[in-house]
């Protein structure tokens, strides 16, 4: 058996076998480590660039320029970049892609943009609270007398009724004094507690309106804010005056105690 082997293994026929082992080797790497990587790499591999935080025009000219393809994906809500900057790519930048491949770029859409609710007829107090909901704010308040709105409501806002503003903006209203010719100067009420208010306005003909308490660590408690309208503001007689009182705790008792 053994003298067999040996005769095989020194025989024509075992090194034409050798060979083609040897051969299917060679060819095995030639394929494995030339040609494969040619022919996966013959278009080239270029490095992805940075698209994020341009403009999605400039990062388009950006992509294309160095053989890529840019293609305009999603539109994303996005409060830290201006409408139409590119927000995420991908691949992302540095990766390394075939010449040709497609670069997707999300691209902002911008703040979401708020509708600015229908505040004529509305008392003040009412106007504020729907404009808080939207996430907005009073602005400005003027008054003027008017024969078709009541007294103390919204006759008109500056900003109208459906347009389209950012978060926190603020919206200016003028409210109606009803008819009236003779004004009155509203008094200075700052610092004042609610008993000494109420003094002040029954004397000028004026009174009280809505109260609102707010705390507040440094300032002292019981006494009065802010006021609308403000000192100085003329408004007809009987007008209400709305307070922002210091709360102190539950100190709602005490302040109409005073």
């Amino acid at each position: 058996m053994q003298k067999n082997v040996r005769r095989f293994l020194t025989s024509r026929n075992a090194k034409r076998t050798y060979l083609v082992l040897a051969f299917c080797l060679v060819m095995f790497f030639v394929c494995n480590d030339i040609l494969l990587p040619w022919y996966v790499n013959s278009g080239g591999i270029i490095e992805v660039p940075a698209a994020v935080g341009q403009p999605y025009d400039k990062a388009e000219e950006t992509i294309n320029a160095v053989g890529l393809e840019a293609m305009k994906g999603d539109v994303r809500m996005d409060r830290e970049h201006p409408a139409g900057t590119v927000i995420l790519q991908n691949p992302v930048e540095g990766s390394k892609v075939k010449r040709g491949r497609r670069v997707y770029l999300t691209v902002s859409g911008g703040e979401i943009l708020v509708a600015v609710p229908n505040l004529n007829g509305r008392t003040l107090r009412d106007a504020k609270y729907a404009l808080e909901r939207e996430g907005l704010r009073l602005g400005a308040i003027e008054y003027r007398s008017s024969d078709q709105y009541p007294l103390n409501t919204i006759m008109e806002q500056l900003t109208p009724f459906g347009a389209k503003v950012k978060h926190d903006a603020y919206v200016s209203v003028v409210i109606s004094q009803g008819l009236t010719t003779e004004k009155i100067a509203v008094p200075d009420l700052s610092g004042k507690n609610l008993t000494e208010a109420e003094k002040i306005l029954n004397a000028v003909s004026l009174k009280v309106g809505n109260i609102t308490f707010v705390p507040s660590p440094d300032l002292l408690p019981n006494t009065i804010l802010q006021q609308f309208p403000p000192a100085g503001e003329l408004v007809m007689n009987g007008q209400p005056v709305d307070l922002i009182i210091i709360q102190a705790g539950d100190k709602k008792k005490e302040l109409f105690e005073n």
